[in-house]
């Protein structure tokens, strides 16, 4: 809903800055999305008057016009237009002006001669004549507006209104409107409202001679209101309504569509006037459609209709789907004499329903859905007869029809101010809540509160409560937790996955979320084998397609689908991580009937059944390519995150030695690998197998790594035990060990950890050597192993004792010192 400021202040004079009155109203509750004030990108355009025109010397379609723009001496402006002459005033755009679009006008010279700005045309101003029926399309705006010479053009023809945007939700109806925007204005700032009871003169004459009205479904239509006037003048409307309804984002047509939209947006009510010429036998009949009738609508498409909807109808054929749109034939047209107005109430779901169906939005319709005041439509009626008779615009017969099948109830609740206290945890006075709602519109009758008719979402004391908490100001009620509920934590576990989550970003990672239904081809395409424990998934029952028909039980498929989707788009490199959770069904399990046993996935009907929910453990899952991107890059980020973690002890081995992950198969049997503690895996890590990369079209050696967060939980030390700086010196020895090529170097480390004992501090590998100077099948490794004792210095005897302890150790996996 926009609303223009010029026309509110007709109702209510709300006399301050508008970003403050945005804020306002906003915080009492009508959202306000943006302002905007009509002519913001013209600057530097002025009422003009041309003193003379004189050809071009130099060019055949060209003028010289001499211009007076308020200054002490007129200026000269070159112009291509034809429809110029010595006393017309006009819009000049001065040197170094600004017009709509982003245009500059820059003094210069056409064809040799000296032009000091631009004459305008409507469409240059962001115009066209519909704003201004008088003047023409194309050539230059002659105005006709009462003027002075020199003024800015925004206010010399009304392009300075302000207008405000609403965001209006579904149960406040009443906002679409100029007059209900003003009541929240005239609530929000507590000032007077002044909204005039409209009224009409008329002409004398017997409406019911000339039209009958009969209300066949009073449920779906329980009033309906028309009028009628003669010898009608068609013509535009007057510059204040045109100014209003542009202000309003309504393009002006002709004064008694003017008129029709002027009311809806003023009071929120639809209006619809019907040639009386066209309404054959003059009798209108609001009813349901009969089956195979179709109408011809305002947008001249021909539309079936059905008997559930409800038609406006002449004696033979609809005339207008009810509360929707009128019929072709209904419209007002250049030569109508004669105009009946309707002003009726339509049920908001039966218009909903019909809306939907012939799938056919309109203005009127969006209105009629969410529900208009069930009282107003004579008011509306009134107010359309008393715009006709201001405009000059025909003569109103003074007699009207009102069919009237409404038994209205205003809605009444108790009004409780002590519950109302409670529930919003304030303290406001019983006189004070009264004068909230008195200034909206509510009144008393005993203990209960009586909300207006324009009021139709009001249904309870909450919404009672909510009105008094709006005016009262939602920044003023004082915060409080909620009663009978802890204050909100983190669990350990979200505290864990948030660490977990904060040192992989940190580590150059970029996370992202895909989803838990996936394709059962996932499986394939990383050579999961056929009796994997991970091709047994829960199926979704109804599922969108085949590509996302089962729970995934590996997030590495995801992982991979994302990989490859940033290589084909020809991002160079990716480090990318996901936390999210894997779904592995639990056993099945059987239920009883009788002798016969029933298992869950034989397909038998679903209340067969026990059913139990899967296990849901969440994983993260890294994945590389390009830049430096590699085995030990991977290696690196994962153990970094494990530090982060206070997770030690942990060892690697071969991925293909182990039977931990099904997902082995889709890493490179030789660049990949297990992370084991004390028995536990706690992830895996490799190389993507050159077969899976192909199978999703990566070109580059990619790279991935799963960890089992419930497992890196329980692996992860809650306390952190710091030790004190060394006060010994470290002792060091260099071991140089000729072992099998087979043999892996961790197994070498592990070995001399266990011997050396508590004196160990550091083993770092330094060399791994194959050469010529090595026999076949062996290979040199090279340790040095730092020690160091908090008791005292070492001495060589217990150093030594510790090296022979780990040469012992080392002997019994295939190690021997070298030569």
């Amino acid at each position: 809903m926009n609303l223009s400021m010029r026309w509110l202040a007709d109702y209510v004079k709300a006399d301050v800055p508008i970003k403050e009155y945005c804020h306002a109203l906003t915080m009492s509750g009508s959202k306000v999305e943006c302002y905007e004030t009509e002519g913001k990108d013209i600057s530097n355009v002025v009422v003009g008057k041309i003193l003379s025109v004189v050809p071009h010397e130099n060019s055949d379609h060209l003028v010289v016009c001499q211009v007076e723009v308020g200054r002490e001496a007129p200026i000269q402006i070159v112009t291509g237009a034809s429809n110029v002459n010595a006393g017309d005033i006009v819009p000049v755009a001065l040197d170094g002006s600004a017009l709509p679009g982003g245009i500059k006008i820059k003094k210069g010279k056409l064809r040799g001669v000296e032009s000091n700005g631009m004459l305008c045309s409507l469409g240059e101003l962001g115009l066209d004549v519909r704003d201004f029926p008088y003047a023409i399309e194309d050539g230059i705006f002659i105005m006709q507006e009462d003027c002075q010479i020199g003024q800015d053009i925004q206010s010399a023809i009304g392009l300075n209104d302000t207008s405000v945007e609403f965001e209006i939700t579904s149960n406040r109806p009443d906002c679409l409107s100029v007059t209900g925007l003003a009541r929240e204005t005239a609530a929000t700032f507590d000032l007077p409202l002044t909204v005039p009871e409209p009224s009409f003169k008329g002409v004398e004459g017997d409406i019911s001679s000339m039209l009958k009205v009969d209300i066949h479904d009073p449920e779906h239509c329980p009033r309906y209101c028309a009028g009628i006037v003669k010898n009608v003048k068609i013509g535009p409307s007057p510059r204040w309504m045109r100014e209003r309804l542009r202000a309003s984002g309504v393009r002006p047509i002709n004064n008694f569509v003017d008129i029709t939209n002027y009311v809806m947006l003023e009071y929120g009510q639809p209006m619809h006037a019907f040639d009386l010429r066209y309404v054959e036998g003059s009798h209108i009949n609001v009813r349901k459609a009969k089956a195979g009738e179709t109408i011809m609508t305002l947008d001249g498409v021909d539309r079936e209709l059905t008997e559930d909807m409800l038609v406006i109808a002449d004696e033979k054929k609809p005339v207008a789907v009810a509360g929707v749109m009128g019929g072709e034939y209904s419209g007002i047209m250049d030569d109508t004499t004669t105009v009946v107005f309707e002003s009726a109430y339509f049920e908001p779901t039966q218009v909903r329903r019909t809306s939907k169906a012939l799938r056919l939005k309109s203005d009127a319709s969006a209105r009629y859905e969410k529900g208009v005041d069930p009282t107003i439509s004579m008011t509306c009626l009134k107010r359309a007869f008393q715009l006709v008779e201001e405009l000059g615009a025909g003569e109103v017969l003074d007699t009207v029809i009102d069919c009237g099948h409404s038994n209205f109830q205003p809605s009444k609740v108790e009004f409780d101010p002590q519950w109302i206290n409670e529930f919003l945890g304030t303290d406001i006075s019983e006189d004070q809540m009264k004068e909230y709602l008195g200034r909206l519109g509510f009144t008393f009758e005993g203990s209960s509160v009586v909300a207006p008719s324009f009021r139709i979402d009001i249904e309870c004391k909450a919404d009672i409560a909510e009105e008094v908490a709006r005016i009262y100001g939602y920044n003023n009620i004082p915060s409080t937790d909620f009663r009978g509920v802890a204050r909100a934590e983190f669990t350990e576990e979200q505290k864990f996955v948030r660490a977990l989550r904060n040192a992989a970003v940190a580590l150059g990672g970029y996370e992202i979320a895909t989803y838990s239904f996936v394709s059962p081809k996932y499986f394939d395409k990383i050579k999961l084998p056929e009796n994997s424990p991970l091709r047994k998934v829960v199926r979704i029952v109804n599922p969108l397609g085949e590509d996302t028909s089962v729970m995934r039980t590996s997030t590495l498929p995801s992982m991979l689908d994302v990989l490859s989707f940033n290589y084909n788009n020809r991002n160079e490199s990716a480090c990318l991580f996901e936390i999210a959770k894997e779904y592995l069904p639990v056993e099945e399990k059987r239920n009883y009937q009788g002798d016969e046993a029933f298992l869950v996935s034989s397909g038998q009907p679903r209340h067969e059944y026990e059913y139990q929910l899967p296990d849901e453990p969440q994983r993260l899952t890294i994945g590389m390519y390009g830049g430096n991107a590699d085995f030990y890059a991977l290696k690196g980020m994962v153990e970094q995150l494990l530090a982060e973690l206070h997770i030690s002890g942990y060892e690697y081995i071969r991925a293909k030695d182990s039977d931990a992950f099904d997902e082995k198969y889709a890493l490179h049997p030789g660049r990949s690998a297990v992370i084991l503690r004390d028995g536990v895996a706690l992830g895996f890590l490799g190389e993507i197998h050159p077969d899976v990369q192909e199978n999703y079209e990566i070109g580059v050696k990619t790279y991935a790594a799963k960890l089992n967060i419930p497992e890196l939980m329980a692996a992860a030390q809650d306390k952190i035990t710091y030790s004190p700086l060394p006060k010994f010196p470290a002792t060091t020895r260099d071991l140089s060990l000729l072992v099998d090529d087979e043999v892996p170097v961790a197994e070498l480390e592990k070995a001399i950890r266990s011997a050396v004992g508590k004196i160990l501090e550091k083993v770092t590998l330094f060399d791994v050597y194959k050469g010529a100077q090595i026999e076949s099948g062996k290979k040199s490794v090279s340790y040095s192993i730092s020690m160091r004792s908090h008791d005292g210095t070492l001495t060589d005897e217990q150093a030594d004792s510790a090296v022979k302890k780990a040469l012992k150790a080392l002997s019994a996996v295939g190690a021997e010192l070298r030569g």
